[in-house]
């Protein structure tokens, strides 16, 4: 049986998408009843970081103990991977100590090369093109709240970046409609936007893109790496801040989520994040019971 990786959505199919976020919400709830269930006892996850998260460690570092398995932490200090050793050879060796990678870094290109030449199942943590992990949580968050997904409304203002990438596959997948607000210059990936056509598009006006919506997502202006433009997209996203008149406009049963870290004031007011409509918290618990699921399905 070929090994299987998670570095997109598109990695898996609907059917299995929609199981994964079922089995998301059970594993929640036997955290929740501090019942004993682990079923990765003495398997090693490593992960490979070098490009550095919070919620990302946390979540897959707890979730490893609460499946009985252990966590390993790799800063660029402790691998090789970037100061010359080849990807391959770095992957050729990971995955014949560890049971499952994660791995954070900027290039997709350095994840898939090593996903090719590992033994073991590769999560991608996130990477200048997607980041999937923390879209199963969204989903996740959207489901425990209102139910599928499925045939629903969610406006993406803001940059077409990774985030907007992984909306765009997850619009495929679980069959959603996707609008993004984005100034001209920010736009998606277009090849994979084209990919997607029957499921999202690109409407300038961020209070057009909002109306009706079921869920208002945005991320920051400015991603790690992108600090030297921060003064210029500030410019360019000035329109496309979401607070209480843009929220306005979406259904009145909207939801608003962020991936975090938010920088109130910029992309988000304090007044939608903190407000009632905001599920950004439960959205960032769900990375952990997201991420047990699939640890759960590439593992067990």
């Amino acid at each position: 049986m070929n090994t299987r990786h998670f570095l997109t959505l598109l990695d898996l199919s609907p059917d299995e998408l929609g199981a994964l976020i079922v089995r998301a919400i059970e594993l929640k709830a036997i955290q929740k009843k501090r019942d004993l269930y682990e079923p990765l006892k003495n398997r090693v996850l490593a992960m490979v970081f070098e490009k550095s998260s919070t919620r990302t460690r946390v979540s897959f570092e707890t979730g490893m103990v609460q499946l009985g398995g252990y966590a390993m932490f790799l800063s660029p200090r402790d691998t090789q991977l970037g100061r010359g050793e080849p990807v391959e050879d770095t992957a050729r060796v990971l995955s014949r100590m560890a049971d499952i990678i994660m791995i954070r870094t900027f290039s997709h290109e350095k994840i898939e090369l090593f996903a090719e030449y590992s033994r073991v199942p590769v999560i991608n943590a996130l990477t200048d093109m997607y980041h999937p992990c923390q879209l199963l949580a969204d989903i996740q968050t959207f489901v425990e709240h209102r139910g599928s997904i499925r045939g629903k409304s969610v406006a993406w203002i803001g940059d077409g970046n990774n985030m907007c990438h992984s909306y765009i596959n997850a619009a495929r997948q679980f069959g959603f409609h996707l609008r993004i607000a984005c100034p001209e210059g920010y736009d998606p990936n277009a090849d994979l936007l084209a990919g997607a056509s029957d499921y999202a598009e690109i409407i300038r006006n961020p209070r057009e893109a909002a109306s009706g919506a079921d869920l208002i997502v945005t991320d920051v202006w400015a991603s790690m790496g992108q600090e030297e433009e921060q003064a210029n997209r500030e410019k360019a996203f000035a329109d496309y801040q979401v607070n209480a008149t843009l929220m306005s406009e979406a259904a009145t049963d909207a939801l608003f989520m962020h991936c975090l870290p938010a920088h109130r004031g910029e992309e988000v007011t304090a007044e939608v994040i903190d407000g009632p409509q905001s599920v950004t918290w439960d959205e960032a618990e769900n990375r952990l019971h997201a991420q047990k699921a699939l640890l759960e399905f590439l593992l067990v």
